[in-house]
């Protein structure tokens, strides 16, 4: 099967390899199927040889985009299509009105495109930054704010799609109509007849009309052939929910939804449950645009958070909060809204005085606290448990009383720690329980827990499934919703559409009704941060490697792969897994940690690869480490050397000489870096280049890579003489540490795992920086961010003498000192510069982006960060030993800049600096370059 699925597909695009299936099997769900092989197609030609192809084998196949489904709708034992790779394409349309986009595009950075329109598509899921516009829109996402008259059924305008049999339909091209009752005329038979057996049936027609007049995504979207009248619209809305089981979405015209620029938002909180599902009905009323509700159990889990509200731990036990949101074009009608539901808030069952905040940062906290609170239970459950989130609606006067129920079935289930938080205004809530299914006995706990809350709902007249697709934990259950009839209807289409069952067979229609316990994840306890992850998937798209290796959510669950492979005595398949998992797991990974500020429970995944190469090391990498940072100084001399004898030989020969040179050396030295491209040593450092007496001082430190690479031909200034300069021009003196070569933050030692070196490297420059610094009195600059930010977090190395010395240094990025120090004293010239910024990992750890985008809009006219900017995948070093990861990091942003044209592209450390440059195919310069360039002296001096 597999030879022959390379007969139709290029290698590149297929990936079989133990590794890749291990580490596919896992999505944001409890279930787990390892695939017989994952493909990333390119083009929709390929997708329909991929389709022939499972019809001719019989073999399932399965569409993912980002794996951040919670009911097992995108694993599969057949063939997985990974769409994340390649279909991202974007176009606004329409100034905003609409938005054309490929399945692979996440719905964040559709709405980041559509921002200046002050639009955003309907859908606003939690996961909308980690999910993909195919999986939107195949599990007919709704979400926080947008009901059901936004959801992604009502939005979509237009799509493309694949049917199983091979053929493409497009409800844009009026003349599809006409050619699908042609090529498919049973299908078109069916549709219609289904149709009017609806219409003829007034019960079923009612059942169905009040049915989607509230949130269900339960089985297929049988409104359809109510709002519908050709089969081919009737068709594509079909698609919406059907969870990849009837078609291939290629593209979709989305309409947009205005997103209002002027917020207030407030966390009320009320005695009982009883009491909050008063006001939802005032609070609708008065235009509420959100109201979430949260149980006393999820503020429980939340309530230690940094930030969060005294009150919330001393909440009686039945008390419940509403996070309430009004939302409108300017503030003056924010502030209507605010004061109309002040009114009426007297009449309300209320534990606190409403405080509402207009602050961006403060709605954020409080909107990352409620979407944080599915994984803050997953963070501390017990180590072998899973988390299980459901979803459940029902109407707002049966909620109260159902969530009480709900709660009862917690106590008799023994879920003790289980937690309630959803949309009020939809009567839309999602439960959350720890679960264990490592015994037969827990299976047995859940399958009958699970029971009795589909007789609960239905009991109540709610629905089992309201925004999250069905999946394979509700497909034995549909029947007992929808009834005999409606279910008969929900098979006849599937039978219609794909009579071989090719397309993600299992869900929605599954004749098993015992599939929602079986194939279920198996847990191993393995380190601290691997079992605290839920595999949700929101770190994926912050991770350089993503594209070519593996994502954080892959390589933990290629840890619990290890581990259950050592438990079960498979040495042969364990040892195979370890030597894969060293490049893909380990090498690979740039160790930036933008996995963390993702993750909604802080696991940084870096952190974890770094310790798993420390304890990789032997004890005499670590001596030879520890020799070369004693070393350092003749370390630095020998690489200024080898650059100057490098760039002779470019110059000799032609630019690309060394880079050619080292490339072929690599295949018998791997661990040797490749060149980088027109690499130059530096003007010798001269300290204290000027002296203004001005009485301001900063203390220098430039980074090793600045002591010994240059700049880019035809620049007059290296990177130190323009920081020279631009102390001068600004009134700023500048002091260098004696002895300043060979010292080094230690982020060279730190990010491989080398701890001795690293210590020994950061007590060396914690004392050199002491003394030049006179103990503390002067502030410290450096010239590469990802250097600064690895002297600020120092401290856990250094002994404790040290440690309160370090508490009194003060460490300053270059943009730091940009920002802090220098913009506020100097003017800058008029100019017309477009320029173009990369902001480095580091800058968002030290959460100074916001200081970036300042300084460079103090000293250009316009200021474009690229949406798609994100860790390159340097590392300071990954990129000259592993090029590929650098070129696959940045595709995406390098495409985005090189299709605008600007005057200049700057970041803040140079190894970054590199990779974008090779990227794009244009010089990136420190944002040091910019300022020294545009900005007007302090004091009329010619600096030399």
């Amino acid at each position: 099967m597999l030879s022959e699925l390379r007969k139709i597909l290029p290698e590149r695009l297929i990936r079989d390899r133990y590794i890749d299936l291990v580490s596919f099997a896992s999505d944001a769900g409890f279930y787990h199927l390892v695939p017989k092989a994952v493909v990333q197609p390119e083009t929709e030609e390929q997708i329909t040889l991929l389709s022939r192809f499972a019809r001719r084998h019989g073999i399932p196949l399965v569409f993912r985009t980002g794996g951040t489904s919670l009911s097992g709708q995108s694993i599969t034992d057949g063939i997985l299509v990974d769409l994340s790779l390649h279909w991202k394409k974007i176009s606004i349309e329409d100034e905003g009105a609409r938005v054309r986009v490929q399945p692979g595009i996440t719905g964040a950075m559709v709405n980041a495109y559509l921002k200046k329109q002050q639009r955003k598509i309907g859908p606003d899921p939690s996961s909308i930054s980690a999910a993909m516009i195919g999986g939107i829109l195949s599990n007919n996402a709704s979400g926080m704010c947008c009901g059901v008259k936004q959801n992604s059924y009502h939005t979509v305008r237009h799509l493309r799609f694949m049917l199983p049999d091979g053929n493409f339909f497009n409800t844009e091209n009026e003349s599809d109509y006409a050619r699908f009752e042609t090529a498919c005329p049973d299908l078109c038979g069916t549709l219609k007849a289904i149709r009017r057996d609806i219409w003829a049936d007034a019960l079923l027609f009612e059942k169905i009309r009040k049915k989607y007049q509230a949130k269900t995504t339960i089985g297929y979207s049988l409104n359809a052939f109510i709002d519908y009248e050709h089969p081919l619209d009737i068709l594509a809305h079909l698609l919406i929910g059907a969870e990849g089981t009837l078609a291939f979405i290629a593209e979709a015209v989305l309409d947009t939804v205005p997103d209002y620029p002027h917020k207030a938002t407030a966390l009320l909180y009320f005695p009982t449950i009883a009491a909050a599902c008063e006001a939802i009905r005032p609070l609708t009323d008065l235009g509420a645009m959100m109201v979430e509700l949260m149980d006393r159990a999820s503020l429980r889990a939340v309530e230690n958070l940094e930030g969060m509200p005294a009150i919330v731990k001393t909440l009686p036990d039945a008390a419940t909060a509403l996070l309430i949101e009004f939302q409108e074009n300017s503030p003056e009608a924010v502030d209507r809204r605010v004061e109309a539901f002040l009114a009426q808030a007297p009449q309300l069952s209320l534990l606190n005085t409403p405080i509402f905040t207009t602050e961006a940062g403060e709605q954020q906290f409080l909107w990352k606290v409620r979407k944080g609170l599915f994984p803050a239970v997953g963070a501390v459950r017990a180590s072998g448990t899973t988390v299980v989130l459901e979803d459940v609606a029902f109407p707002i006067e049966k909620l109260g009383e159902a969530i009480a129920d709900l709660q009862a079935l917690f106590r008799q289930h023994r879920y003790e720690n289980a937690i309630i938080f959803g949309h009020a205004k939809d009567g839309n809530i999602h439960f959350v329980v720890t679960q264990s299914f490592n015994s037969q006995v827990e299976i047995d706990r859940y399958d009958a827990f699970i029971r009795d809350v589909v007789d609960m709902v239905l009991r109540h007249e709610g629905t089992l499934k309201a925004e999250h697709g069905t999946g394979r934990n509700m497909a034995p259950f549909v029947e007992t919703e929808w009834g005999g009839d409606a279910y008969a209807i929900i098979k006849r289409i599937k039978n219609a559409v794909d009579p071989q069952g090719i397309f993600n067979p299992g869900v929605i229609v599954n004749d098993d009704p015992d599939v929602h316990i079986k194939n279920l994840k198996s847990l191993p306890a393995v380190e601290s941060e691997v079992d605290r992850c839920i595999e949700c998937g929101y770190c994926e798209h912050r991770c350089p490697s993503r594209d070519l290796t593996a994502t954080p959510r892959r390589r933990i669950v290629l840890r619990r792969a290890l581990k259950n492979l050592e438990l079960s005595g498979d040495k042969r398949q364990h040892r195979a897994l370890a030597k894969a998992f060293r490049f893909e797991g380990l090498d690979s990974c740039a160790v930036d940690g933008l996995c963390a500020t993702a993750c909604p429970v802080d696991i940084n995944t870096g952190d974890l690869v770094k310790r798993l190469r420390r304890e990789n090391h032997s004890p005499a990498a670590n001596t030879l480490a520890l020799v070369i940072a004693r070393q350092f100084k003749s370390v630095e001399w020998m690489v200024r050397n080898a650059l100057r004898l490098g760039a002779k030989i470019n110059a000799t020969f032609g630019s690309g000489t060394m880079t050619g040179i080292t490339q072929l050396l690599r295949k018998a030295i791997p661990a040797l870096p490749v060149w980088p491209a027109d690499a130059r040593p530096p003007a010798k450092l001269r300290p204290n280049i000027h002296t203004s007496n001005s009485g301001k001082a900063v203390v220098y430190f430039p980074a090793c890579i600045s002591r010994a690479m240059g700049t880019y031909a035809g620049e007059k200034k290296d990177l130190m003489e323009t920081f020279g300069s631009v102390c001068a021009k600004a009134g700023i003196d500048m002091i260098v540490p004696r002895d300043i070569y060979g010292s080094c933050c230690g982020q060279i030692f730190s990010s491989k795992g080398f701890l001795p070196a690293y210590a020994f490297t950061a007590r060396k420059i914690m004392r050199q920086l002491w003394e030049s610094t006179r103990q503390g009195a002067l502030p410290v600059v450096t010239d590469v961010s990802s250097c600064a930010y690895t002297l600020k977090t120092m401290r856990g190395v250094l002994d404790e003498g040290d440690q309160l010395r370090f508490d009194q240094l003060t460490i300053l990025d270059s943009v730091d000192f940009l920002h802090d120090m220098v913009v506020p004293v100097v003017g800058a010239r008029a100019n017309t510069r477009n320029i173009v910024l990369h902001p480095v990992c580091s800058l968002e750890k030290m959460k100074t982006q916001d200081k970036f985008i300042r300084v460079a809009r103090h000293f250009a006219n316009q200021v474009t960060v690229p949406k798609s900017a994100g860790c390159c995948g340097m590392a300071g070093d990954r990129g000259f030993l592993f090029p590929q990861l650098t070129l696959s990091a940045t595709l995406q942003e390098a495409r985005e800049v090189q299709s605008g044209t600007f005057d200049g592209c700057y970041s803040s450390t140079k190894t970054c600096e590199i990779a974008l440059s090779e990227a794009v195919k244009a010089n990136y310069m420190s944002i040091l370059y910019l300022a020294d360039e545009m900005m007007i002296p302090l004091h009329n001096t010619d600096v030399q």
